[in-house]
């Protein structure tokens, strides 16, 4: 942690999120059957929440809700759920940090594929810390308009993720982030906007990601 926070202020950075997804490959899951794995994964979610209180950053869950085969009752599943993330959610509420669940799409994650589903479920735990975040990537699989989908999150939406259709550079593949850019400025979102480039060096591509996304930002 000391670590980290020094290398960002030697760089002029700031921590914007923090990812939970990794742990699921380590047998943590919040629908699993076993009690006391799902025990287990929220122990590390509140963790975590002391975490991204120091680095002042959103927390995301989206991957640790589990795949169908955790648990194949969609019932069960969202209750499961909804009572862990309830408990994190308590927790953050107390440290001002906000848990922003991912909209992770069915190829991916079992459940709460669009931003309707996660909305429902941040519903029904009824947590101000608790808020919907958008990828790109997954509303260009998941959502019929990606547009209604972010204007939809209105003043809720808590953190953003920019990920081209391909996986390459923002702005190259068959995502519009021109429409994108002007749905979240008609929205009002003050947040971060995260970029993801999995299938190019992120040093070859970062500049060129940061050029492209303020040229749209002033003409959108």
């Amino acid at each position: 942690m000391p670590d980290v926070e020094r290398w960002a202020a030697d760089n002029g950075l700031v921590v914007a999120s923090l990812l939970t997804g990794p742990v699921y490959l380590r047998g943590l899951c919040l629908t699993s059957p076993d009690v006391a794995v799902r025990r287990r994964t929220v122990d590390q979610l509140v963790r975590y929440v002391d975490v991204a209180a120091q680095l002042r950053a959103v927390l995301v869950v989206g991957l640790l809700q589990g795949q169908r085969s955790d648990a194949p009752d969609d019932a069960v599943a969202q209750g499961r759920i909804a009572d862990g993330l309830a408990r994190v959610a308590e927790v953050a509420n107390g440290l001002q940090v906000v848990v922003a669940v991912e909209p992770v799409n069915h190829l991916q994650v079992g459940f709460n594929h669009t931003v309707a589903e996660v909305q429902r479920l941040v519903a029904r735990i009824g947590s101000p810390a608790l808020l919907p975040m958008v990828d790109t990537m997954h509303l260009h699989i998941e959502e019929q308009s990606p547009v209604a989908a972010i204007e939809a999150c209105g003043a809720d939406l808590a953190h953003v993720h920019l990920c081209d259709s391909h996986g390459k550079l923002v702005g190259s593949g068959g995502f519009d982030f021109v429409l994108v850019m002007a749905a979240l400025q008609r929205s009002r979102y003050a947040g971060f906007l995260s970029v993801k480039v999995y299938r190019e060096p992120w040093r070859d591509v970062a500049a060129a990601s940061l050029q492209l996304l303020q040229a749209q930002l002033a003409t959108s």
